[in-house]
């Protein structure tokens, strides 16, 4: 083997691993929207078949053999094919260290897991979910012995969705972000409540799709490479640069569930549509760690999509969709109402200042389900007393409760904390943006090409060229949480008037 062989069978190997990525997303998007009710065995089959390839192709003698080689040639080689060798080899040591026929399960088990979630959660049925979880939470509890098993369960978890996290650090990031919100939360309780009692009455369904298509034009979403679709639990799903998939979910008795669901998967979007053309097909063609992609999508969705700027900004077009519903409504109190404070049951549907609390339920959840000391039969319970202790919420039902979330029957154990990580990175870059242009002139027109264009520069073009610690150098400086604790106390105590 020389180099140029070795490189020929680097671009390779990525462009048929894209291509197991690209088969097994488009099932996937296909199962989360227009699939029929009954397909999921069928599905299951092929996604545990594309599965055992792709951990085949990826694990296999030449696989190995090539990464040796292009690690011993590490210094020949230039900076993008240097970091395209570091990451396989990184994956390469990950997944060669579970049995083909468990990777194979594990696929086809997340197809049902997926499945028996959805019907569950329509019928408030935990039971029902109950067994295809247990088997979730063995399997990623046994995959993260083989991938380190020097280290929890959790940490091992934490670290494969946000490289270098650890509950030791998110212990201290969580009880820091409590300390200072809780008083807040409390200030903000004793003060006249907004009126946002406009934004549930009934805004037809029709309506608000071609309000999200105007959404998606505000956000320069180019519609012949971003596609918008309906599903339980919103997602996002890129394939490459040019074929990226947003979802939302309707509801007719409330105006900003979807809205804000389409800016926040936009985020996502613009993310993965902004990735620079040469890291296509390759390893680096992906967002760099769930928390700074959560970074993207709560950056335009709450500090963006929030701000009174943007909001003025769209009223004319909201006003023209739903003019009986918004009659007397001006842009200051659509503002007001769509930044109430106000703890709430489900997560997609909370406020800024509430909305961290709900990510530590599902975090201290987590950890105790990892580490063996909580039985999944006994969520239920717990994640009950959890919302009365952590929000003062009596919930009434699993589907508002512990079944609200898509995330544990895709076996995506470990990712909630990225959305508070991502919260606060976003705080921290928007802190920085402000020293470089006035943020809210631009947007105040409608027009975010500034905001983006300084994201693109800084963040989206390199998808994972550089370490998530070195994306998030770039955009925030030494990362420091109390520059979003700073932004939501001052955007809030001046909306309360505390």
């Amino acid at each position: 083997m020389n180099l140029n062989n070795a490189l020929q069978e680097l671009e390779l190997l990525q462009k048929r691993l894209y291509a197991y990525h690209y088969a097994q997303a488009s099932i996937n998007v296909d199962g989360e929207t227009i699939a029929p009710s009954g397909s999921a065995p069928g599905r299951g089959i092929a996604l545990g078949i594309l599965a055992g390839e792709e951990q085949r192709l990826m694990t296999g003698e030449e696989t190995g053999r090539l990464l040796d080689y292009l690690g011993e040639h590490l210094d020949e080689l230039d900076f993008v094919r240097r970091r395209q060798v570091e990451e396989l080899k990184r994956e390469y040591e990950y997944v060669s260290k579970v049995p083909a026929d468990e990777y194979m399960e594990y696929a086809r088990l997340l197809n049902e897991s997926s499945d028996v979630w959805h019907k569950a959660k329509i019928a408030d049925d935990f039971p029902m979910f109950l067994p295809a979880l247990e088997k979730v939470i063995e399997y990623t509890r046994r995959f993260a012995a083989y991938y380190d098993d020097s280290k929890s369960p959790y940490d091992v978890l934490l670290d494969r969705y946000e490289r270098g996290a650890s509950q030791e650090y998110l212990d201290g990031f969580f009880a820091d972000v409590r300390s200072k919100l809780v008083p807040l939360i409390q200030a903000i309780s004793e003060k006249p409540q907004i009126d946002d009692s406009f934004v549930h009455r009934f805004y037809p369904i029709p309506v608000q799709r071609q309000f999200s298509d105007y959404l998606m034009q505000v956000m320069d979403l180019d519609r012949a490479h971003c596609t918008i679709g309906e599903t339980e639990h919103p997602f996002t799903q890129e394939l490459w640069n040019g074929d990226v998939r947003i979802t939302t979910n309707y509801t007719d008795h409330n105006l900003i569930d979807s809205m804000y669901s389409v800016i926040h998967e936009g985020g996502h979007a613009k993310y993965e549509l902004g990735i620079r053309d040469d890291l296509q097909y390759t390893v680096l063609s992906g967002g760099v760690s769930m928390g700074v992609h959560e970074s993207q999508s709560r950056f335009y969705e709450n500090i963006i999509g929030r701000s009174e700027p943007f909001i003025t900004a769209i009223y004319p077009e909201i006003r023209e969709l739903f003019p009986d519903q918004l009659d007397g409504i001006s842009p200051h109190s659509l503002f007001l109402a769509v930044n109430k404070v106000q703890p709430s049951l489900v997560r997609v549907e909370a406020d800024e200042v509430t909305y961290p609390l709900h990510i530590m339920v599902r975090y201290e959840i987590e950890k105790r389900l990892m580490s063996g000391e909580l039985k999944p039969a006994d969520i239920p319970g717990v994640w009950n007393e959890m919302y009365k202790e952590y929000l003062g919420l009596d919930v009434p039902s699993d589907r508002d409760g512990c079944l609200q979330d898509s995330h544990w029957s895709t076996g995506l154990i470990g990712y909630f904390p990225s959305y508070a990580l991502g919260s606060a990175y976003g705080a921290q870059m928007l802190h920085n943006m402000q020293q470089e242009f006035d943020v809210w002139e631009s947007v105040a027109k409608g027009d975010l090409s500034r905001v983006t264009a300084w994201l693109h520069e800084r963040i989206h073009q390199y998808g994972s060229l550089y370490t998530p610690q070195q994306i998030v150098e770039k955009a925030c400086g030494q990362f420091d949480p109390g520059y979003y604790t700073r932004y939501l106390t001052e955007k809030y105590s001046k909306i309360y008037g505390l």
